[in-house]
């Protein structure tokens, strides 16, 4: 997991125009819209000491998504909040990567940030996300469910679940505290 490099843009924006990869978002994004992404990414690194890392896989692939933190949208109920979030290209799902990723970066909040609480949300149709959440021990209540509010009304991706782990939790069923090497 590191910054961005210039020549994560065109690997990103191929992720990001995948249908399959944006399944579970209302729309694909552009080159443009995945280049202005990577620039408030970038900026949000610069404001908070985090944001979205690039992940790399050396001797594989030199970019294969992003793994990391950002603050959660300021509509959500549960805000403000820190937002855990993943997107790694499908050539690279099923391989435990994406909560490899997760496990260094949630270290990063509660070890080196002193945030006290991440969230993770995803629409109800994406199981594979929420297995991830799982694997990460962060744990759903269903009454924490909300419909999000920048998807309209009836659409298929409106519900969404929310899951959450806290520092302390955390620590307690962590067993390593050792830096990850990929932060």
């Amino acid at each position: 997991m590191r910054r961005w490099a210039d020549e994560d843009l065109a690997p990103f924006a191929a992720i990001n125009a995948n249908r399959v990869v944006m399944e579970h978002f209302p729309s694909t994004l552009n080159f443009e819209r995945s280049a202005a992404a990577v620039s408030r990414i970038e900026a949000l690194f610069d404001a908070r000491g985090f944001g979205l890392w690039a992940v790399e896989l050396p001797g594989e692939a030199p970019f294969i998504g992003f793994v990391g933190l950002l603050p959660a949208p300021e509509e959500m109920a549960f805000s403000p909040a820190v937002e855990i979030g993943w997107r790694l290209a499908p050539a690279f799902w099923g391989r435990g990567l994406a909560t490899e990723a997760a496990r260094a970066a949630i270290w990063f909040a509660f070890e080196q940030a002193g945030i006290e609480e991440l969230v993770s949300f995803t629409a109800t149709t994406n199981v594979r996300s929420m297995r991830v959440m799982e694997r990460l021990g962060m744990t759903r209540e269903a009454a924490d469910d909300f419909e999000h509010p920048g998807i309209a009304a009836g659409h298929r991706l409106r519900p969404h679940v929310l899951y959450r782990i806290e520092r302390e939790r955390w620590r307690e069923q962590a067993v390593d505290f050792d830096r990850p090497r990929s932060v």
